[in-house]
């Protein structure tokens, strides 16, 4: 690296000698175009360029200092672990150095350094992330959102007119690259799509600003910002240079992680992780938004590509295959756009017949939204998800309440598209056909699967059961059993039965909807 690349205090932070502490040698330098990051071993160190882009201005030492600090306060939420503190560089004549020594001349955040093989997105690309770390994230993300904080400046951000900006933006800052990687048709589909959802969904979009669900949030929440740290998931390098991108709804966070793990060709894991962090926030009424936020975050990362195509600094090579990934982008944001037929499920079966495993297998292959009654009840009666109910749980009123709000969610959402599993025992006929008769009035398809397998084989399951939201223990089985309803003439031919201690894949062959 020659001199004069480089400012005087970039070259001398790239001295072993500038830092305090042992460091590996040579610093490694990692530039953005927002930042330069230095690597010394056990630590690193981020400076923000003197820039402004409008929607970004680090252009003065204070404006830097400041969001410094705002970068250490945000991150600090979600990895603890990993922002240690802010410091100042001081100059003593032609010498820099950390701490208050001279003139302060700027301000660095340190940070504690990680394996770049520790990011999800390495992680995944290596094939080591399953479902199971897919639900652990989705439960990460529900915890971090549970504690960041909102108020009435905060939620005028989830009004239309603010959410529009952005999404507009986005349409005027690409229509030159239509006849390039976008095309005519994708552009103005995409464009009426989120016209459309401006216009009708007023009430939706209120109803989220009533519910606190605008939030100062993560802004940027895709797998290259998850770090492994031993057992732990780090949510880092969230959005501090720009309200807009981080006071959001709390679904906007959770459409960048889905939409990046669809967008990398594993629709399956990005079904685990937004079935768990529905299940633990209860916040199925946030999926309408999915859609529209998931096609936005494409739409985004299109846009981001494409800059790269006006970049005199990008060879041809580079810009062809940026070309490929900002169209595959478009293409995907137009995809969320187009809607497909909604169909409900009813789960049905004792406790321990596999009703659960079985309908997360269904939900994992139709990209189906999965509610679990366990967790409706749970969230009902205010008691945590990874807590035994009271009695109070179990009345026949709240059963009654349970199963009305199960179906209700499921019809909203079947009804805008999604296939849903309404997983509960449906051992009575009345529950059934309530179902059915309200599936009917909004014509959508039904189908019954019913999960069996041999008493002593549930007696067994609900003995081992451990570590499930589910209450139910092996000594309410005989009661279940003597209370179990039998399909009626007409539901028979809508149920599916699955034996559920032979393999059930061969079994779910049976169950067709188009994916939404």
């Amino acid at each position: 690296m020659s001199n004069g690349q480089f400012s005087p205090l970039i070259e001398a932070m790239l001295k072993p000698e500038f830092y305090p502490h042992p460091v590996t040698s040579p610093v490694q330098l990692i530039q953005t175009h927002v930042s330069y990051v230095f690597l010394t071993g056990d630590y690193a160190y981020k400076v923000k360029k003197p820039v402004n882009f409008g929607f970004l201005d680090y252009s003065t030492v204070e404006k830097r200092q400041h969001f410094c600090q705002e970068e250490l306060r945000m991150n600090r939420r979600s990895a603890p672990e990993l922002y240690l503190e802010v410091l100042p560089i001081s100059q003593e004549g032609s010498e820099y150095q950390l701490g208050q020594n001279g003139e302060i001349v700027e301000y660095v955040l340190k940070m504690r350094a990680f394996n770049q093989d520790d990011l999800w997105s390495a992680r995944f690309a290596n094939g080591l992330i399953g479902e199971k770390d897919m639900e652990d994230l989705g439960k990460v993300v529900a915890d971090f959102h549970a504690q960041t904080i909102t108020n009435d400046y905060i939620a005028q951000f989830g009004e239309i007119p603010k959410v529009r900006e952005s999404v507009d933006d986005n349409y005027a800052q690409t229509q030159k690259y239509i006849g390039g990687p976008q095309t005519q048709q994708q552009f103005e589909e995409t464009k009426a799509y989120t016209d459309g959802v401006f216009a009708s969904e007023q009430e939706l979009f209120a109803r989220r600003i009533s519910l606190k669900k605008i939030r100062e949030c993560h802004g940027d929440l895709h797998l290259r910002n998850i770090a492994q740290w031993g057992d732990k998931i780090l949510l880092f390098d969230c959005i501090e240079f720009n309200e807009p991108f981080r006071l959001v709804d709390v679904i906007y966070d959770v459409a960048f992680a889905v939409m990046d793990v669809e967008a990398r060709g594993r629709k399956d894991l990005a079904n685990a992780f937004l079935n768990a962090y529905l299940e633990q926030t209860g916040d199925w009424e946030g999926v309408p938004l999915l859609s529209f936020y998931c096609s936005r975050q494409a739409y985004v990362r299109g846009k981001v590509t494409s800059f790269l195509l006006d970049d005199p600094g990008v060879s041809a090579e580079e810009k062809q295959q940026a070309h490929e990934t900002a169209a595959a982008y478009y293409q995907l944001a137009w995809s969320y756009t187009q809607r497909s037929e909604g169909k409900l499920f009813l789960m049905s079966g004792l406790s321990g017949s596999g009703k659960s495993t079985v309908g997360k297998l269904l939900a994992r292959r139709l990209g189906a939204i999965h509610i679990r009654s366990d967790a409706v009840r749970k969230h009902l009666g205010g008691v945590a998800l990874d807590q035994r109910g009271g009695d109070d749980l179990y009345t026949p009123e709240m059963t009654q309440r349970t199963y009305g709000r199960v179906l209700e969610l499921g019809l909203m959402l079947a009804e805008l598209g999604w296939p849903v599993i309404l997983d509960a025992k449906y051992d009575r006929e009345q529950l059934r056909g309530e179902a059915i008769a309200a599936a009917k009035a909004a014509g959508l398809p039904l189908q019954i699967v019913n999960c069996t397998a041999p008493e002593a084989v549930l007696r067994d399951r609900l003995r081992q059961r451990t570590g499930d939201i589910a209450d139910a223990t092996a000594d309410l089985l005989a009661a279940q059993i003597a209370g179990w309803e039998p399909f009626t003439p007409e539901e028979t031919p809508l149920v599916l039965t699955i034996e559920t201690t032979t393999p059930i894949e061969p079994q779910l062959a049976a169950v067709t909807t188009s994916s939404h």
